[in-house]
């Protein structure tokens, strides 16, 4: 006699160890045991009497219970074993899982941020776990068209972050190309939207660039009112070219006075993980005026590690924001001069004045930046 949801509903463990079977005809049965109720089919296939589980009343009800018993019995009927189908289903949808945009984007960044420096890692993932796992992070990667990655794309431009979007886009295309390459999709559609995203804008550092401003704006620190590290911070900037965080973290035992250099590490400088491991470390060359600068700041901060410490804390470097905010004080706006844009300067500066030769080895050896035609 077919089971009825009211007696399902009712029906209670006996106390049996084996518990109770209860039939709905055509092998399906309801087994009650102290745990729950469990949806059970009973079959033959090849000549062996097996068993497959339904399901969990009551996340399964009886109507769904039976219609799993009927696609059962279609697959009888066509030759199939409904349980090895029941596992080739599961080890499927594994794989789909493995094979999602998502999972292949961790399995790149797991295996290349070994070679890659800390920051760059951290950020790389939260560009893909902020932009775009939420929309296709789920989906089998092999599903994932240009279309799709452009309407995604386009919610990051609606923002009107147009060099986020471009990153993002790169970073996609990193993950398709992985996917290529072990198998999980055939192509990478990131190219197919060269020309779909909106023009990056191109803001460069804003610095001082004609000689007479330049000297300006070095006579305008002898006025400078504030802290007396921050005023040398600022001279330093201008005679060393090198980018902020290096000034700002710039320790004693780096510098040479009778050698008159600077020896920065590899490991800080701004190079790739194996780089800054296998680096030859950074070298800058002190002028006169630079060794002035730095004698004159022994007294004030050379019993500590930084040549500027936070005012705070000397065990920690000064602000990053302490010279952008000095430059603000004498007069000089973000879209005017920037700590980075000392590096600008000097580089401008040494193009115009200098031999072609002498402004090779000087931008090479200060500024750390090849230009094949910006010197003559």
């Amino acid at each position: 006699m077919p089971l009825t949801d009211t007696f399902v509903k009712q029906a209670r463990y006996s106390g049996k160890p084996a518990g109770e079977k209860y039939s709905d005809g055509g092998g399906l049965y309801l087994h009650i045991t102290a745990p729950g109720k469990y949806w059970r089919l009973a079959y033959r296939y090849a000549g062996k009497q097996k068993t497959l589980a339904l399901g969990v009343y009551p996340a399964i009800t009886l109507a769904q219970a039976r219609k799993r018993r009927d696609e059962a019995k279609a697959q009888l009927a066509e030759g199939l074993d409904p349980g090895q189908v029941k596992k080739a289903q599961k080890f499927a949808k594994i794989a789909e899982g493995e094979n999602s945009f998502e999972a292949v984007a961790r399995e790149l960044h797991a295996t290349k941020s070994k070679a890659w420096s800390e920051r760059y890692a951290s950020k790389w993932l939260r560009y893909l776990t902020k932009e775009l796992f939420p929309y296709i992070g789920n989906m089998p990667i092999s599903e994932v068209t240009a279309p799709i990655v452009l309407s995604v794309l386009r919610k990051i431009e609606k923002r009107e972050v147009q060099d986020t979007a471009h990153t993002v886009r790169q970073i996609a295309g990193q993950v398709f190309r992985y996917g290529v390459q072990t198998g999980r999709c055939e192509r990478n559609p990131i190219p197919d939207l060269q020309g779909a995203l909106e023009p990056k804008v191109v803001k460069h550092m804003a610095a001082v660039l004609e000689p007479a401003q330049a000297g300006e704006l070095m006579r305008s620190f002898d006025g400078y009112q504030g802290q007396l590290t921050t005023k040398a911070a600022l001279r330093l900037s201008a005679l060393i070219f090198q980018r902020p965080v290096n000034v700002r973290t710039l320790e004693w035992n780096w510098i040479s006075f009778e050698n008159a250099m600077i020896t920065i590490p590899s490991m800080n400088m701004k190079r790739t993980k194996a780089q800054k491991i296998n680096g030859r470390p950074h070298l800058v060359p002190l002028a006169r005026q630079a060794i002035d600068v730095l004698m004159g700041l022994k007294a004030l901060t050379g019993r500590g590690k930084y040549v500027f410490p936070s005012l705070l804390t000397g065990e920690r470097p000064m602000s990053n924001n302490t010279v952008n905010t000095a430059l603000r004080r004498l007069g000089y706006t973000n879209d005017e001069m920037t700590a980075h844009g000392f590096r600008a300067m000097a580089r401008t500066l040494l193009i115009e004045r200098l031999p072609g030769r002498v402004c090779r080895i000087l931008c090479k050896r200060t500024i750390h930046r090849r230009r094949k035609s910006a010197c003559p």
